[in-house]
């Protein structure tokens, strides 16, 4: 019963805190793939730099901060379909694409991007639990502004009821 609860209030405390379970990265991550980006295109081949450049876009979709997501979207739809990449490269592209709508809040856009990674593999895991935290984040979002709706709806209904009650008493 105790093991009941406490799942309860767990789930409560995720539905207000946002939680989901894709990482996150921060500056010092991002930075390090810039380093390996800087010395791979010096030095190293183009693979190499192309293996830098997908690290790096890995780490600016996860970041916390709004300008990197929309850095590394941009270096993702830039680099999507120009080389002769392997699907699995272009799967994977989409999918980091589809992380960072989601990061940025365009989820209509990240589920559309994610079902077109589960098209190419239906059983891949990361594309499928993305796509059911997509899921739960709009559904959070319709449960709380069908909230803040009604409240508004019972604050308007409790006005007018006050100004009735006014003029009521004043006759």
């Amino acid at each position: 019963m105790d093991a009941k609860i406490g799942q309860f209030f767990e789930s409560v405390g995720s539905f207000f805190s946002g939680g989901d379970q894709i990482p996150w990265a921060d500056a010092d991550v991002i930075a390090g793939c810039e380093r390996e980006v800087k010395e791979a295109t010096d030095t190293g081949t183009q693979e190499r730099v192309t293996e830098c450049l997908m690290r790096l876009s890995w780490a600016l979709v996860h970041s916390h901060q709004t300008e990197d997501v929309q850095r590394g979207i941009a270096m993702l739809e830039a680099s999507l379909g120009k080389t002769t990449a392997a699907p699995f490269d272009d799967r994977e592209k989409i999918y980091l694409l589809a992380v960072g709508y989601y990061r940025s809040g365009d989820y209509s856009k990240s589920r559309q991007l994610v079902d077109r990674c589960i098209e190419m593999q239906a059983d891949w895991r990361q594309a499928l639990a993305l796509k059911k935290t997509i899921e739960d984040k709009i559904k959070k979002d319709g449960v709380i502004g069908i909230g803040i709706t009604a409240s508004a709806v019972g604050a308007v209904g409790l006005i007018a009821g006050g100004i009735v009650a006014a003029l009521a008493r004043k006759k």
